[in-house]
């Protein structure tokens, strides 16, 4: 069997293998998105239940605020009835007015606080919407990964099988320069002629590489130094045992 015909099926099997490497690594990593989006999805909910929770705070110590300033108001009153002087009458009055000022502030502020919680109700309702979605999204990528995982890890077992039966039928002087360039490079250390470039770096190929490649010899691309070897439709001239 001629060089071009081993290292067309090596770089073959080693281009799949590549492929579903990185699809059975890629689909850990679109869970893991999934799972930060769900947890940012989640943080903004509590974040917007805990600034709630802080504002119905302050709103009932507004309101407790309030209750105070009108029993003291009541007091004041009951007060300015038993006054005995115009002086203390007066200021009575004016104690009152400014505390009924403040009361009425309060009540503006208490009214706010609580529109201010009504909207966080309508930010909490869209955030749980968000975070349902995006937990539905994430059960239906896990689902699929799942789903396609066992077909993945088989088409990878059947591969490196295959891949092993190739590699145990290289031939001596092959083997140690494909291990090379394996190790280093995996399935980028072979690249097939393309007319008369180097399929990895689209060097152009000089007339002796390409009469050496059709006499059947190892070798190297003198640019990028990957293992060439011709296409299916490009025979060799000349098969090994006949050199």
């Amino acid at each position: 069997m001629s060089y071009a015909v081993v290292l067309r099926e090596l770089h073959r099997i080693h281009i799949q293998l590549t492929d579903l490497r990185e699809r059975l690594e890629r689909g850990p990593r679109q869970i893991k998105a999934h799972e930060t989006n769900v947890a940012r999805a989640e943080a903004e909910v509590a974040k917007l239940k805990n600034d709630q929770k802080l504002a119905k705070v302050a709103a009932d110590g507004k309101q407790l605020q309030l209750k105070t300033s009108e029993g003291k108001l009541i007091d004041l009153r009951v007060k300015l009835n038993q006054s005995k002087s115009n002086r203390e009458y007066q200021a009575l009055k004016d104690q009152i007015a400014a505390d009924e000022m403040s009361g009425s502030v309060l009540q503006d502020e208490i009214l706010e606080a609580m529109e201010k919680i009504d909207e966080f109700k309508k930010h909490i309702a869209a955030a749980e919407l968000v975070l349902t979605k995006a937990k539905d999204e994430m059960a239906r990528v896990q689902q699929g990964i799942r789903d396609q995982q066992g077909m993945l890890d088989g088409d990878y077992k059947r591969l490196e099988a295959e891949l092993k039966t190739v590699e145990g039928g290289l031939p001596e002087d092959l083997r140690d320069t494909y291990n090379r360039m394996v190790r280093s490079k995996g399935a980028d250390g072979m690249a097939q002629v393309e007319g008369e470039h180097c399929g990895g770096c689209y060097q152009t190929i000089t007339a002796n590489t390409m009469s050496s490649l059709l006499m059947d010899k190892i070798i190297l691309c003198q640019v990028c130094g990957r293992l060439l070897y011709l296409p299916e439709d490009r025979t060799p001239g000349q098969k090994r045992g006949k050199k």
